[in-house]
């Protein structure tokens, strides 16, 4: 069998970056995408490669609808990507009442059109091959809802609605669409919105989850195995939901 090839849109973040090397220990070639931290991206790309597997490093603005297109119809000329991972998204924090409308649109941007973005014109291709995965990556803010996040939590739970339709699309063609949805993760974000005293308090397992236990989550939905798990928001957040 050909080696399949997977795009980890955020690649270059702690998650993103987990996600892609547990994806190249499977065996996939990597596409690991950044915006604007390529040399991060590179670094995960370089890792992978010293662990033996297969990654390149792939830049685009998810926001921006007609590059990303571009970018990822010159990809296919390349061969198919057989595995999405949308796990792009960023923060920009307000309470509503006092929220930038440009503080809306760009975390809605990246998260949720950044998904039809990435997905649509990989689809078809998948189609064809009767073979495809598909994980967005989500959050506990989307399903509790998060004091400041009114932004990012519509963002994430409109992936929810949106992956769960393209999985009743495209089930027939052995194309499985998911959501993963972590709570508290380690890493950079998590380190600057939370202390240890808080975690304990807000998770009842008493820790934060680390990147590699998403990636490992994210690595079964994209296997073989998982070909039946279907439509699904599966958290990941030590049973805060």
């Amino acid at each position: 069998m050909d080696t399949r090839r997977a795009l980890v849109t955020g690649g270059s973040g702690d998650i993103g970056g987990a996600i892609a090397q547990a994806l190249a220990a499977q065996g996939c070639h990597v596409l690991v995408h950044a915006n604007t931290n390529v040399s991060r991206a590179q670094a995960v790309v370089d890792a992978i490669k010293a662990a033996g597997g297969q990654a390149e490093a792939i830049v685009f603005d998810l926001a921006d609808g007609a590059a990303t297109r571009a970018l990822l119809e010159a990809e296919l000329e390349h061969g198919p990507i057989d595995m999405l991972v949308h796990n792009a998204g960023i923060h920009d924090d307000a309470p509503l009442a006092g929220m930038r409308a440009e503080q809306w649109t760009r975390v809605i941007d990246v998260s949720l059109h950044g998904f039809f973005h990435a997905a649509q014109p990989l689809l078809l291709a998948m189609a064809r091959r009767r073979w495809g995965r598909i994980v967005a990556v989500s959050s506990v803010a989307a399903v509790l809802g998060n004091r400041g996040q009114a932004n990012y939590a519509a963002a994430k739970a409109g992936l929810h609605g949106a992956v769960r339709s393209l999985a009743r699309e495209m089930a027939s063609r052995s194309i499985t669409a998911n959501v993963v949805a972590p709570g508290v993760i380690d890493g950079a974000m998590s380190a600057a919105a939370f202390d240890a005293e808080q975690i304990r308090t807000l998770v009842p397992a008493a820790r934060a989850g680390t990147p590699g236990e998403v990636a490992a989550l994210v690595a079964f939905l994209c296997s073989d195995a998982a070909g039946y798990i279907n439509g699904q928001v599966i958290g990941i957040n030590g049973g805060m939901a």
